[in-house]
């Protein structure tokens, strides 16, 4: 399919900005961009549709680069009792929290938990998300991790959404493994990992680094055994407190790191170093009622990629609007509408080791978005409404 979108302005994001060309043409050629340019310069080009914009805003797809979006179970009860002043120790002791959702995902076949993640994936598509990231992590075993990643992988198969899958097992402990954490992290990189990535299952491997999780000694045997396997590796890093994780993380080329309400000066310069995106997660922040903002000054002063991403989970961000997520990353973290844009497209790709995707240039995958409005800054502005006129994944409309 060949498509032609002419009479647009298009956000390329190539340069430190927006990257907008006015009275524009974007040119769609077997899943690639053939042309995005000046519409007077554009070449001579026979298409299967013609679109006149009408002066429109084409952007590139947007991309959901955190999320732990396939699960199974509900854990509204659990935000109702916060509410009423339950604490997170409170509601883990009464077997809530991650180990609710676990036991729920464990109990379902990987076709029931795909039906289950179908709402969430079409919610995010329907915003113009071309390009989503899929965490396993409530599956806690070999056999569990491996129905939670090929369900992804059946979603991919289903529908027209690009889905990266990441390797979260160092996210909780288990019950087999209750008060073992070394032996846990043991079975990692012994049996899962590597059973998974022979599998084709793992294109990334996670963790998450905290009081709470796992400390930054047993992260680094996951990520020595992920590098090992040739896998690139990224980190939930000082969510919830200072564990150095962010520059652990930087150590292994990290792709991202993640949340970083807590990073510090030292973290932020290794970060830069070893090119990797802070991925800022503003549902997290709004639903948890944190007040620890990232440190987004020291981010810029050091030039770290920024990107923003729903982390849609059923705990502490269950929300499915990466829309919603520019709105937040403006009004909560202070980021520029700039910021907000590039951190769903080119920075969000960044984030996932993509180089094909993520603006607007020749040779790149066709995922654009063409929006209902001409300034680039009304998508983070405002919030609600349906302003997506049309999408292309790799070049066919959906």
């Amino acid at each position: 399919m060949a498509t032609r979108l002419f009479n647009v302005t298009l956000a390329t994001l190539l340069d430190d900005g927006y990257g907008l060309i006015e009275q524009a043409e974007l040119q769609l050629q077997d899943g690639r961009i053939r042309y995005a340019g000046p519409q007077a310069e554009a070449p001579e080009f026979e298409p299967d549709e013609s679109i006149d914009g009408a002066g429109k805003l084409v952007t590139p797809g947007l991309i959901d680069c955190h999320t732990h979006l396939v699960w199974a179970g509900n854990r509204a009860a659990e935000f109702e009792q916060r509410l009423h002043g339950a604490s997170y120790a409170d509601i883990a002791a009464q077997g809530g929290g991650i180990a609710a959702t676990v036991r729920a995902t464990r109990a379902v076949t990987q076709e029931q938990l795909v039906q289950a993640t179908v709402p969430r994936l079409l919610a995010l598509m329907n915003e113009g998300v071309t390009t989503v990231e899929i965490k396993s992590g409530y599956g806690l075993s070999l056999t569990d991790e491996r129905k939670q990643l090929r369900a992804a992988r059946q979603l991919a198969a289903q529908y027209p959404v690009d889905i990266v899958t990441t390797l979260l097992s160092a996210h909780a402990l288990p019950p087999e493994f209750a008060d073992d954490a070394d032996g846990y992290i043991e079975h990692i990189v012994s049996d899962i990992l590597p059973q998974l990535a022979a599998e084709g299952l793992v294109d990334a491997v996670d963790a998450f680094c905290e009081n709470v999780g796992f400390t930054p000694a047993q992260t680094e045997r996951v990520f020595a055994a992920a590098q090992a396997l040739g896998k690139p590796v990224k980190l939930h890093a000082e969510q919830l407190s200072l564990q150095g994780g962010a520059a652990l993380a930087a150590r292994y080329q990290a792709l991202s790191c993640d949340h970083l309400e807590y990073l510090d000066e030292a973290g932020v310069k290794a970060m830069a170093a070893a090119g990797t995106v802070a991925v800022l997660l503003p549902g997290a922040f709004y639903f948890l009622r944190e007040t620890q903002l990232p440190p987004l000054e020291l981010l810029r002063k050091h030039q770290v990629p920024l990107a923003l991403a729903t982390d849609a989970n059923p705990g502490t961000s269950p929300i499915l609007s990466l829309q919603l997520m520019l709105q937040m990353g403006a009004t909560l973290f202070r980021m520029t509408p700039q910021e907000c844009l590039r951190g769903v497209t080119i920075n969000a790709a960044k984030a996932l080791g993509l180089n094909d995707r993520g603006a607007l240039q020749v040779g790149m995958r066709a995922d654009i978005c063409w929006w209902d409005c001409h300034d680039p800054s009304e998508l983070t502005y405002q919030f609600g409404g349906q302003r997506l006129l049309g999408c292309w994944a790799a070049g066919i409309r959906r």
